[in-house]
């Protein structure tokens, strides 16, 4: 039987899981007890879900049972002090990270709406735009980019809508807006044209951003160096925009659905 996709219908957050993990096994580590089963149920998330899976500690991976991982520890470390240490140093970057993207406004209910697609590629970029802001901003407006353009070429795939190679970010937004009918030509209401041409104006400036200030292309001795407050504009537009259009097409499917249930 097949699992459901990461994240689906569990409204524990990840950071609580994350946690729930490093204390049970520093519980196993130091004479204390960690359930076998939930063990396993959280690490099989865990290294499945794209958000969590490039950090978590190393030893996690291999030891497919708490019973593994217990030779593990007693070889690294012969006292408790030293094992807890252990444990929660291989832990601590996660924790760091998922504990900034809760503190980051607005960036949790995107990251919900584009867990919807269950794309890693996805998860990967918009977690490397979240953790790049501050000490990489030119990484980050590049991220956001990619994490944009993945999310429209996700949407094409599902619908069997082909699209070129090199097709660039606008173009993408452009063909993914027609499919989900929110490109302005497609109505008549001025306010939602407007609404819509703004959107587009939107995509077309992320692009031009990440061109001037993003890592896409060198830079000359006066190229412009994107800041930490460009990042977070970049970012949170983008995945404002991202989660709109994966709310929209996941509004769509389920129309759809229900017209041929």
């Amino acid at each position: 039987m097949s699992l459901p996709p990461w994240g689906a219908g569990d409204e524990e957050s990840l950071i609580d899981k994350v946690t729930r993990l490093q204390n049970g096994l520093v519980a196993r580590a130091t004479g204390g007890n960690f359930d076998d089963d939930e063990y396993k149920q959280l690490r099989d998330e865990l290294t499945r879900n794209p958000m969590t899976a490039g950090k978590l500690p190393a030893f996690v991976r291999p030891c497919r049972d708490t019973s593994q991982f217990w030779p593990y520890i007693q070889i690294e470390h012969a006292q408790y002090q030293g094992r807890r240490v252990h444990i929660w140093d291989a832990f601590r970057p996660l924790l760091d990270q998922l504990e900034a993207q809760e503190n980051s406004p607005g960036t949790e209910p995107i990251t919900e709406a584009l867990e919807v697609l269950d794309a890693e590629h996805v998860a990967v970029a918009w977690t490397k735009a979240l953790e790049r802001r501050t000490d990489d901003p030119d990484g980050a407006i590049t991220a956001a980019r990619t994490m944009l353009e993945t999310v429209c070429k996700h949407i094409l795939d599902d619908a069997e809508k082909a699209y070129p190679d090199d097709v660039d970010l606008p173009r993408l937004w452009g063909m993914t807006a027609e499919l989900l009918n929110l490109a302005p030509n497609q109505h008549q209401e001025p306010v939602f044209k407007a609404i819509l041409g703004n959107a587009q104006a939107v995509v077309g400036n992320l692009a031009a951003i990440r061109n001037k200030a993003g890592d896409a292309h060198g830079q000359g001795r006066t190229g412009i160096r994107a800041q930490p407050r460009h990042a977070e504009l970049a970012v949170n537009l983008a995945g404002t925009m991202a989660s709109f259009l994966v709310s929209t097409w996941q509004h769509r499917s389920k129309k759809k659905a229900d017209w041929f249930s």
